[in-house]
């Protein structure tokens, strides 16, 4: 070996660190629930952040930076029925697509309101 190409190996072996790290672990990961309820026509609320996510049944995605499952709350409510309060964990995958393909069942009983 060339002694002069010792800066430059050097130099490609530390990109080539930085560039694994960047690429290697991290990265966005998707979760993804599939929320019914009975009756269908009930609004999501994500108590996280009080933010609407649509009218069931829907496909919720979540994104993280960690391949952990996360815990997810949300709220239904449907006029004329008592609000629900749900939490379940969502597992985390790689791609959006697995993650909606193994989309996690949630299904809520809306219970009439009484006056």
């Amino acid at each position: 070996m060339n002694p002069d190409n010792l800066p430059k190996l050097l130099l490609t072996f530390t990109l080539l660190l930085i560039l694994g790290s960047l690429t290697g672990c991290g990265g966005t990961r998707y979760g993804t629930a599939r929320i019914t309820s009975m009756p269908a026509g009930a609004e999501v609320v994500n108590l996280r952040d009080d933010t609407h996510l649509g009218i069931t049944p829907l496909m919720v995605t979540w994104e993280e930076d960690d391949d952990e499952a996360i815990r997810a709350t949300v709220e239904l409510r449907k006029s004329g029925y008592v609000e629900e309060i749900k939490s379940f964990w969502i597992k985390m995958y790689k791609t959006k697509e697995e993650a909606d393909q193994k989309a996690q069942p949630v299904t809520v009983e809306l219970r009439k309101r009484t006056k």
